[in-house]
């Protein structure tokens, strides 16, 4: 049974069509896998690589996939539904088939490596522009391109120009045009001599060593492109044995930029203050918070998310040094707060969930209770102080209005003087002078 591409569109006549997706599930236990029999039939209705569609259920259920392009099984780790596959493949559609501006299915994809860039082109309306590709499967995309039509065609023109010239040479060797020809192919020869000086190489251990500084580059992006492929737990524990070889090799108080920039390459920045509080804090948590300032900045500054996953972190610290460190959360917690890695707005939604509302996502409830008992004098004090700038404010802004330049020509500079509104003056009570 066939179902319209674009399954927003209800018209029974609609001119796109693909076939229903066909899944069978195998095998039992650890081992179950569902089979989608019919993917490529699908994905020859729209036009891409079956190992597209495939790839982009792995990254939605966050499940590995396994592609046998001979036998035409393509397979997707856990046991799924047709049905929920078939939803899961409308975003698919909608994200890299469907064209933004007309809606037709009628796109091919420009993939390039080097750019690191996916184009998107519509033959419907001649739409063209670039896809994002902060989706995973654009890491798949862009190390398997499609196999591009317009480089086929290209080389197809290249083939049939050679064969021409061949022709022009063995029909017109005598007459004039096969003189013009041959001075048209004379630069060419010039061009070849200029090739073969470009492709030598230098010989020389410097230039070796560059060569293999290249290709090692080249070697570890690949390898860190298959990491954002992986489940969130995974690429956390990556994140947490990078930090902690920083730690242990003693390299990490110089290194924050470099923590930052593996975080990012992870997408799992927002919690990175939570690994950092486990491997960086202890009993001495205050000293700590000083040193290791700036590597929490760069994850918790304008990050209300990294923010949370802090106080997360602190959590775990005072449960593992609960007889040092209970009794000091109000300090600690003006600490973090003193260095600018919590902002009041964070803290005061944190302290609210009080009772039944407490988080016992990182600590038991009745640990997470005495924690929150325990700040409040910190909440309190903070809820006062920002009445107070704001009350301050107000003052000020009220002084402003009383406040007047005056200009005096005889005078060298401007003086501000503060006017005092004015009163209205009582009127002098009438005399009445027969009674002088």
């Amino acid at each position: 049974m066939s179902v319209n591409v674009n399954r927003s569109v209800s018209d029974q006549f609609y001119r796109y069509k693909m076939p229903r997706l066909i899944a069978k599930v195998e095998g039992k236990g650890n081992g179950i896998k569902t089979v989608i029999v019919n993917m490529v039939d699908v994905a020859k209705a729209l036009n891409r690589p079956p190992t597209y569609p495939t790839k982009f259920f792995g990254c939605e259920l966050g499940a590995q996939t396994q592609f046998d392009t001979k036998n035409d099984r393509y397979i997707v780790n856990g046991s799924h539904e047709a049905n929920k596959l078939q939803d899961m493949l409308d975003g698919f559609i909608r994200k890299f088939v469907l064209c933004p501006e007309c809606d037709n299915p009628e796109t091919d994809l420009h993939v390039n490596p080097k750019k690191q860039t996916i184009g998107n082109s519509c033959k419907a309306c001649g739409y063209r522009g670039m896809l994002d590709t902060r989706h995973k499967l654009c890491t798949f995309i862009l190390k398997n391109p499609p196999e591009s039509t317009d480089s086929g065609s290209a080389s197809v023109k290249k083939e049939k120009e050679k064969k021409n010239r061949k022709k022009d040479k063995e029909n017109g060797s005598g007459s004039g045009e096969a003189g013009n020809h041959d001075n048209i192919d004379a630069p060419e020869a010039v061009d070849g001599d200029d090739d073969d000086e470009d492709w030598a190489e230098e010989t020389t251990e410097e230039a070796q060593r560059r060569r293999m500084e290249e290709i090692s580059d080249h070697a570890k992006n690949l390898t860190l492109s298959e990491d954002l492929e992986k489940p969130l737990e995974e690429r956390v524990n990556l994140f947490y044995n990078f930090v902690k070889h920083k730690k242990e090799s003693g390299t990490i108080d110089g290194a924050d930029k470099e923590i930052l920039a593996e975080a990012e390459r992870l997408d799992v920045k927002a919690m990175g203050p939570l690994i950092l509080s486990e491997l960086l804090f202890n009993e001495n948590i205050r000293d700590q918070i000083k040193k290791y300032k700036r590597h929490f900045l760069r994850f918790c500054h304008n990050n209300k998310k990294a923010q949370k996953y802090l106080l997360g972190g602190f959590e775990c610290v005072v449960k593992l040094h609960q007889v040092q460190l209970l009794s000091r959360v109000p300090i600690i917690l003006k600490d973090l707060y003193d260095a600018d890695l919590l902002e009041e707005d964070v803290i005061f939604a944190w302290a609210e969930k009080v009772g039944v509302g407490v988080s016992k996502k990182y600590v038991s409830k009745e640990l997470a209770k005495e924690i929150h008992a325990k700040a409040a004098p910190f909440v309190k004090w903070l809820k006062e102080a920002e009445e107070e700038s704001e009350g301050s404010e107000e003052e000020e802004e009220e002084d402003d209005e009383n406040v007047e330049v005056v200009y005096s020509s005889s005078a060298r500079e401007l003086k501000v003087e503060t006017v005092k509104p004015d009163t209205p003056e009582k009127e002098e009570d009438d005399i009445d002078i027969d009674a002088i």
